[in-house]
């Protein structure tokens, strides 16, 4: 997909520093100051335009929500939504790149991972890019407080079969996993942009929450 150059964006994200963290570097370890309270954090990894993070933190009051995205062009998009939503306190935006999370978090400072219609990098020799391959698994589990969760949600079947495996032979407990969860929809369900564009086609969504285990 070809994003759409926006010129102003930077500028843009510049003048939200309260929503829109900088360096976010200088927060590790720090993230309940920011928020200013000991609530659960947890992050959403390649966060889009900001559908689900977004109405999470608004159905969610009582947890703290970071969505991650790296690209200008489109966190500034999820910026622009946070705003039009009068900037929930417990939400805070990232625009940096996955591969580093733990540069930005400290260990055990993290209690959920949402991996939402990531990128399923089709190609064997990409394998490594998948954000449910191990080398990702394992720097999650660093930031993640014990027992922390991933949730995952993808319309691509092959990619979503791939970390059934992936997520097993790491030594995670699958604690759900559903391969229509729109044909029985949770009631606290959010869905992200391309889940309302792939389920309105009749595309089945794939959903699975998994949980890390003691060592």
């Amino acid at each position: 997909m070809r994003l759409r150059n926006k010129p102003w964006a930077k500028d843009f994200m510049a003048e939200h520093p309260d929503m829109l963290i900088v360096n976010p570097e200088d927060k590790k370890g720090l993230w309940a100051k920011e928020f200013g309270n000991d609530a659960p954090i947890h992050i959403e990894v390649g966060t889009g335009k900001g559908q689900f993070v977004i109405g999470m933190a608004l159905a969610n009051p009582s947890v703290n929500y970071i969505g991650i995205e790296h690209f200008d062009n489109v966190i500034v998009s999820a910026l622009e939504k946070a705003i039009e939503s009068e900037k929930p306190a417990n939400l805070r935006l990232l625009r940096f790149n996955g591969e580093n999370l733990e540069s930005v978090f400290a260990e055990e400072e993290i209690e959920r991972v949402y991996l939402n219609f990531s990128d399923p990098w089709p190609k064997s020799r990409h394998e490594k890019r998948r954000l449910t391959h191990a080398r990702f698994l394992k720097k999650y589990e660093g930031i993640l407080k014990p027992g922390g969760e991933i949730h995952f949600k993808t319309d691509n079947r092959s990619l979503f079969e791939y970390s059934l495996i992936s997520l097993t032979n790491y030594g995670m407990k699958l604690l759900s996993v559903s391969l229509d969860l729109h044909a029985n929809m949770p009631e606290d369900n959010v869905l992200t942009e391309y889940e309302e564009k792939f389920s309105s086609k009749g595309q089945p969504i794939y959903r699975l929450e998994a949980q890390y285990q003691a060592k």
